[in-house]
C-alpha cells in the first residue's frame, strides 16, 4: 500500500475507532464507506454496510439504499411503501483487496457471489450479514409492484492500492459480469467500476469536503448589501444547471441538501402534482418559473467567476418539494426550462434560521417543527461538546458537518435519525418503533421528541448510551446477534441503571438529577458494562437465547422485557 493511501486508511481507522480490527478487515470498511458515500450522502456506520466474514459469496461491502435511506431492517421497505407508495431501489457492492494488483479471478468470484444472491435458489454458504441483507432484498423483490420509476440500480466496486490501466483481461472478466447481471432482468442499471489506489485517494477528499458544486448563474440581480449576509442573488438558472445542485455523481437525489429543510417531500400531494402536470406539458413547462414561488439557497461561501458561481456548503432550506418534482420529471425537462432561486452566502446561523422561518410560512408548518427541526437541534450541537475529554459528543445538525473537523472520533458523533430512535428508547419505551413505523416517531418531533421544554441532559444520555453500547458491539463484548435487540438493550440500560423511578416531567429539575446519575455510570468503564451485562442477559432470558428479529421488534416483547425486568427488580 503506498504511503498516502496508508496514511488516510490510518485516519480513518483512528478517527472511526476501528483500531480493534485487523487492517485487512479496516480497510473494507475504509472502502466501504468512501464508495458508499457517493450514493449516500447522510453519516452510517460502516457496520451497517460491511459483510465480509467468511461464506460472505465474495462481497466485502453490501449497501441498500431506497428512497434516499440507507435500509438496515427489512421493516423500513414497509414503512417507505406505506409513505411513499414507491420504492427507488439501489443495490451497492464492494469487493476491496490490500493487493496492489487487480486480479480477474477475484472479479470473476464477485460476479458468481452476485449471480447467486440474485437466483431464485442462492446456492452458496452465506453468513449472518448476508442473510440479514437477504431479508431485506427479498422484502423489496416482494414489493416490485412499487418500483414506478423502474428497476433497482445495481452497482459494483472492486478496489485495490493498485493502479487500474483498462488492461484487456481485466475489463472483458469485468463486462462478462455486468452483463451476466443485465441478463437476470432484474435491474435498470448494472455499473461496474474498478477502483485503484487514486480514485480511493479522490474519493476520500470528496468524503472530507463540503458539499460543493459549479454552476452557471446569468439571469440574476445583485439584492443591496445585507447585514450578516456575505452575497445575495435573485434570478433563474437553466433546470439542468440547478439539478447539479440537487443531484449527485449518481444522478440519485442528494438528500442531505435538504437537511434544514422543515417539511421534506410531502409526495404526491396536489400541489405537487400541478407542478408535474406543467412541466410534463410542452406547452406549460416554460410558464414554470411564473408559477412557482422560486427556491431558496443558502450556502457557506459563494465564489463567483464571471457567470460561473461555485457554491459551498450549502443547504436548500426552502423548495424541497419543487427540488423533488424537478428531479422526477427530468426526463421531460429542457435547458429552457428556468428555475427561479434566491442564493445567499452567510455564516451567521441567525440569519440562516430566520431565513428558514421566513420563507415555510405559505404552508402549514407549525411553530414546534419550526422550532424541532431548527432551534433544538442548535443547542444540542452547543450542549454536546462541553463535556471533557471522553465524555464528549457531537451533533450533526447538518450532514458531514465535521467531516473536514480534524481530531474528532466520527463514532463521538450522533445524528438526527440515531439520537431519535436513542431517544425514543430510552425515555418513551419505544424500541419496537425504531424500525417498524418510525415514520410515526418522527410525527413525535416538537412534541415528545426535541421538545423545546425538554431537559438537554436527556439527549445526551440518550446520545452516551448509544455511543457505549456500539463500542461493545465493535469490541465483540456484546455479540453481533444480540444487534435486532440493540435498541431494546437502550430502553432495559436506563431501567436497570437506577432502582429509582424515572421523572414523569421531562421539563423537571428532577429530570436532571437523575439524568446526571445515569451520566456518572455510562462515563464509569466498570459501571456501564456492568448495566449492559444485566441488559443482555436479561433480553436473553426473554428471547430463550433465540434473537430473531422479527420477534424481537414488537410491541408485544417490548412489553415482555418491561415485565421481566420489573419482576427483576421486586
Amino acid at each position: 500500500m503506498d504511503r498516502i493511501t496508508k496514511n488516510l486508511l490510518d485516519e480513518f481507522i483512528n478517527e472511526n475507532g476501528l483500531s480493534n480490527l485487523p487492517e485487512e478487515t479496516a480497510f473494507e470498511h475504509f472502502t466501504g464507506a468512501l464508495v458508499t458515500a457517493t450514493h449516500y450522502s447522510e453519516s452510517f456506520s460502516t457496520y451497517d454496510i460491511t459483510v465480509g466474514a467468511g461464506h460472505d459469496c465474495g462481497i466485502d461491502c453490501f449497501a441498500i439504499i431506497v428512497n434516499g435511506c440507507l435500509i438496515t431492517e427489512p421493516e423500513e421497505i414497509e414503512d417507505l411503501a406505506e409513505t411513499n407508495g414507491y420504492l427507488d431501489v439501489s443495490f451497492v457492492f464492494v469487493q476491496s483487496e490490500r493487493s496492489s494488483n487487480f486480479d480477474s479471478q477475484k472479479i470473476g468470484q464477485f460476479g458468481f457471489g452476485l449471480l447467486d444472491i440474485f437466483s431464485d435458489a442462492p446456492a452458496l454458504p452465506q453468513n449472518v450479514s448476508i442473510k440479514a441483507k437477504m431479508k431485506i432484498l427479498n422484502e423489496i423483490f416482494a414489493n416490485s409492484r412499487l418500483f414506478r420509476k423502474g428497476n433497482p440500480q445495481c452497482f459494483l466496486y472492486y478496489a485495490t492500492t493498485g493502479r487500474w490501466v483498462d488492461d484487456a483481461n481485466l475489463s472483458v472478466r469485468r463486462d462478462s459480469v455486468t452483463e451476466d447481471l443485465r441478463q437476470l432482468g432484474l435491474f435498470r442499471r448494472v455499473a461496474f467500476e474498478c477502483i485503484d489506489a487514486e480514485r480511493l485517494q479522490t474519493l476520500y477528499r470528496n468524503l472530507r469536503n463540503s458539499i460543493t458544486q459549479e454552476i452557471t448563474f446569468i439571469n440574476r440581480t445583485v439584492f443591496p448589501e445585507i447585514q450578516g449576509v456575505e452575497q445575495s442573488y435573485l434570478g433563474f438558472v437553466p433546470v439542468l444547471e440547478f439539478l447539479k445542485l440537487i443531484e449527485n455523481d449518481t444522478g440519485d437525489m442528494n438528500t442531505s441538501i435538504f437537511y434544514d429543510n422543515v417539511r421534506d417531500w410531502q409526495e404526491w400531494n396536489p400541489v405537487n402534482t400541478e407542478i408535474k402536470q406543467t412541466l410534463e406539458e410542452d406547452t406549460k413547462k416554460f410558464l414554470f418559473p411564473l408559477l412557482n414561488n422560486g427556491i431558496t439557497i443558502v450556502a457557506k461561501r459563494l465564489h463567483p467567476t464571471g457567470n460561473r458561481f461555485v457554491v459551498e456548503d450549502y443547504q436548500i432550506v426552502n423548495g424541497c418539494q419543487t427540488s423533488y418534482v424537478l428531479h422526477e420529471t427530468k426526463e421531460s425537462l429542457s435547458e429552457g426550462v428556468l428555475v427561479p432561486i434566491r442564493l445567499i452566502a452567510t455564516t451567521d446561523p441567525e440569519v440562516k434560521n430566520q431565513i428558514i422561518k421566513a420563507t415555510n410560512r405559505q404552508t402549514e408548518v407549525t411553530e414546534d417543527q419550526l422550532f424541532a427541526l431548527s432551534d433544538f437541534p442548535k443547542k444540542l450541537e452547543v450542549y454536546f461538546p462541553t463535556f471533557d475529554g471522553h465524555k464528549k459528543l457531537f451533533y450533526e445538525r447538518r450532514s458531514r458537518q465535521y467531516n473536514a473537523v480534524p481530531d474528532i472520533e466520527k463514532v463521538r458523533v450522533i445524528n438526527m435519525t440515531t439520537l431519535v430512535k436513542s431517544f425514543a428508547s430510552l425515555f418513551l419505551d419505544l424500541p419496537h418503533r425504531t424500525s417498524r413505523n418510525y415514520k410515526l416517531l418522527l410525527r413525535n418531533i416538537g412534541i415528545e421528541i426535541f421538545n423545546p421544554e425538554h431537559k438537554l441532559e436527556m439527549y445526551y444520555v440518550a446520545a452516551y448510551s448509544q455511543y457505549r453500547l456500539e463500542y461493545l458491539f465493535r469490541s465483540q463484548s456484546i455479540s453481533s446477534e444480540l444487534k435486532p435487540a440493540r435498541y431494546h438493550l437502550l430502553m432495559a440500560f436506563r431501567k436497570l441503571a437506577l432502582d429509582t423511578q424515572m421523572p414523569r416531567f421531562f421539563n423537571s429539575n428532577e429530570m436532571s438529577r437523575y439524568c446526571s446519575q445515569i451520566m456518572n455510570i455510562l462515563w464509569d468503564e466498570n459501571q456501564y458494562r456492568d448495566v449492559f451485562r444485566r441488559a443482555v442477559d436479561t433480553i436473553s432470558t426473554v428471547t430463550g437465547g433465540i434473537y430473531d428479529r422479527d420477534n424481537i421488534r414488537t410491541e408485544t416483547f417490548t412489553e415482555a422485557l418491561n415485565q421481566e425486568i420489573n419482576r427483576n427488580q421486586t
